[in-house]
């Protein structure tokens, strides 16, 4: 007998967990659609080239790669050896795999955008709620399958769009209750003027990874870790000194203006954060310069949203501007700007705080009790008036005793029971007992629906 189990970092949902996420996803479905993004979805897996190298080293790493089917047959079988002997040294080949299951849903959408560009209408703008998977070390808040929503703009270039997505997640996050949310902001160009003058742009991706860590294992280790991609001393400590600019989010930005004077790129950059902060002074921004998002695909403004401090969590968000990503399929100038909010994240960080609101799952309003044949006919007939009014119910489908129909009410969080015996049919009535207050009234037939509309 095999004992069931479930793959490492995967979980199941019951209907009080469902009830809850969907409270999420439909909170934040309902904002992207106030600012105008239409749905999309791609599959669960894409072809390997269309994943590998747009994640940069560590991203890369964590793609689960599907192996391919029909090894059985006697034609594949030299093959698929061959190329397990070759993966073993490091080597994707086509014999082997050829697909892998999606890392997030930007690369993804970029794809699609290159495909289909003809056809749509720019600014194109997007949301998209699918499962993501990353074979990643699980842990609380770290799964390797789990729910990403994004949203994106493609086809403009407006630092308009990188406010309305700040201003997006300040809207989901006060719907949900997360008031003290910070969201960090920074700009790629202010990192890549920092590579600049700290051992050249051809290090911009050694000192974005390295500073991409900083929160995980501390300054030292990215010091050493720096150190191991080629930079010296003197590149070093002017790394260090940028990473310890502190103060408020105009003497951060006096701070590197002052430090990138000459450099254009970062006045670029500089102009940019200058931009969103002034028109997003309602948004809870803490400009952070050792924010770096270690994706190779970003090239402007930066985010990452961060839960209140109470909680103990990484980013429940993130995302930035990507001005060439369709260009990594043969589409090129195709600017885009996207966000991405970490469902399962933002789910663990509101049962902590006890946010979800108390009637989530309440779905069921009124439960029949079966008391025999014709009371369960007469309750069939009335159910249907109330469910064409949209009032949830159900009829306990046998006739047991009424102790075990009311446990099965209090289980279910039922608020109303609607108990018809002999006496009831008789008089066309039904006793109604609101199971929270422990009153009851008798209830005319014809009266029912309009006293649910009422009640509930």
């Amino acid at each position: 007998m095999t004992k069931p189990s479930l793959p490492q970092g995967t979980r199941d949902f019951g209907a009080a967990i469902v009830y809850k996420r969907n409270y999420i996803l439909n909170t934040i479905r309902s904002v992207f659609e106030l600012y105008g993004f239409e749905p999309l979805e791609t599959p669960a897996m894409e072809n390997l080239e269309t994943l590998m190298g747009k994640y940069g080293e560590e991203g890369d790493k964590l793609i689960f790669k599907i192996l391919n089917n029909g090894l059985s047959d006697p034609k594949n079988i030299a093959k698929a050896q061959d190329g397990f002997e070759k993966l073993l040294e490091g080597k994707n080949t086509a014999a082997l795999t050829e697909r892998a299951l999606k890392y997030d849903l930007t690369i993804p959408f970029a794809r699609y955008v290159a495909m289909n560009a003809g056809s749509l209408t720019f600014p194109f703008k997007r949301y998209q709620m699918q499962q993501v998977w990353r074979a990643d070390r699980p842990q609380k808040g770290r799964y390797r399958e789990f729910t990403q929503c994004d949203a994106d703009v493609v086809g403009s270039q407006s630092l308009i769009n990188e406010v309305d997505l700040c201003h997006i997640y300040h809207h989901v996050f006060n719907k949900l209750g997360l008031v003290n949310y910070t969201l960090k902001v920074n700009s790629r160009k202010v990192l890549a003027a920092l590579a600049t003058i700290a051992g050249g742009a051809d290090k911009m991706i050694d000192i974005t990874t390295a500073i991409d860590k900083l929160d995980k294992i501390g300054i030292e280790k990215v010091k050493i870790e720096l150190q191991e991609r080629g930079l010296n001393a003197a590149e070093i400590q002017t790394i260090e000194t940028y990473l310890n600019i502190g103060g408020s989010n105009e003497a951060k930005l006096a701070a590197i203006s002052k430090l990138f004077a000459d450099n254009e790129i970062g006045q670029q950059g500089i102009a940019e954060l200058n931009y969103v902060m002034q028109h997003c002074k309602d948004v809870h921004i803490n400009i952070d310069l050792t924010l770096a998002r270690g994706l190779n695909y970003y090239t402007g403004i930066i985010l990452e949203a961060k839960a209140p401090e109470t909680v103990k969590m990484g980013s429940i968000g993130g995302g930035g501007r990507y001005d060439d990503l369709t260009g990594l399929f043969g589409v090129p100038n195709i600017p885009g700007v996207g966000v991405s909010f970490g469902i399962d994240r933002i789910y663990d960080v509101l049962d902590e705080l006890q946010l979800f609101p108390a009637t989530i799952g309440n779905t069921t309003k009124a439960l029949f009790f079966n008391l025999g044949d014709a009371e369960a006919n007469a309750a069939l007939g009335l159910m249907q008036q109330l469910r064409n009014q949209h009032i949830a119910c159900e009829l306990y489908p046998e006739k047991v005793k009424l102790d075990k129909q009311f446990k099965y009410a209090d289980k279910k969080q039922i608020p109303f029971a609607i108990i018809i015996g002999s006496h009831e049919l008789e008089n066309q009535t039904c006793m109604v007992k609101n199971l929270q207050k422990g009153e009851q009234v008798a209830v005319p037939f014809t009266a029912l629906t309009k006293y649910f509309e009422t009640n509930i």
